[in-house]
C-alpha cells in the first residue's frame, strides 16, 4: 500500500500523541494507558494498514527513547490499528453507540494478544495499574494467566472505549478540507 504526504505526516503526528499520553500515563500510574488514540485516529481516517504501521511505529520509537518495555506490545498496537480501520471500513465510526461498540471489540481482541506477553514476559507483573487486580485475582486462587486475562480486559474495557471516543471526537471536528482527503474518511461519516 502507498501512503501519501498526508498519511505519512498524520502517521508522524499520531504517533508523538500516543507516545506523549502514553508516556505521562505511565509516569502517573494510570489504570488505563490512552496510548492508542493516534493509531486509532490513523486507522479510522487511512484504513488498517496505516492504522498498523502508526502503531508499531509508536511502539518501536516509544521503546527506543523513553521505555524499553514499550517494544514488547508492539503486536497489541499493530492489532489494535488493523481492528480499528476494519471497523471503520464496516462504518463503526459514524456514531457514537457504534464507536463504543467498536471500542469494546479493539479491548477484548488487544487483551487477547496482551495476555501472552504480560504473563511470558513480565510474569504478570508490567507496573501498570492493572497490577494490582492481577494480584489480588491471584492471592484469591485464580491462575495467573485468568489473573492478567480478567485484569486487563476490566482495563482495556475502560482504556479502548475512552481511546475510541477521544478519536472519534477529534476526526469529527477535524475541517473538512483535512479529512476528505482521506481513503476511509467517508466510512466514518453518518
Amino acid at each position: 500500500m502507498k501512503l501519501d504526504t498526508r498519511t505519512l505526516v498524520l502517521m508522524a503526528v499520531a504517533i508523538v500523541i500516543n507516545i506523549v499520553v502514553g508516556q505521562i500515563a505511565v509516569w502517573l500510574k494510570l489504570p488505563i494507558y490512552i496510548d492508542a488514540i493516534g493509531t486509532v485516529l490513523v486507522a479510522v481516517l487511512a484504513g488498517p494498514f496505516a492504522g498498523a504501521l502508526t502503531g508499531l511505529l509508536t511502539n518501536v520509537i516509544w521503546g527506543l527513547i523513553l521505555d524499553p518495555g514499550a517494544l514488547w506490545f508492539f503486536p497489541v498496537s499493530v492489532v489494535i490499528g488493523l481492528v480499528a480501520g476494519g471497523l471503520a471500513r464496516a462504518g463503526w465510526f459514524r456514531a457514537i453507540p457504534l464507536t463504543v461498540l467498536a471500542g469494546v471489540v479493539i479491548a477484548v481482541l488487544s487483551t487477547i494478544v496482551a495476555i501472552p506477553i504480560i504473563v511470558y514476559v513480565y510474569g504478570g507483573v508490567t507496573g501498570a495499574g492493572t497490577d494490582f487486580l492481577t494480584a489480588y485475582m491471584v492471592g484469591i486462587g485464580n491462575k495467573l494467566i485468568e489473573s492478567v486475562g480478567i485484569a486487563n480486559l476490566l482495563q482495556n474495557l475502560g482504556d479502548k472505549v475512552l481511546t475510541v471516543l477521544v478519536a472519534w471526537a477529534i476526526i469529527k471536528r477535524l475541517p473538512s478540507r483535512f479529512t476528505s482527503g482521506f481513503p476511509f474518511f467517508r466510512y466514518s461519516q453518518g
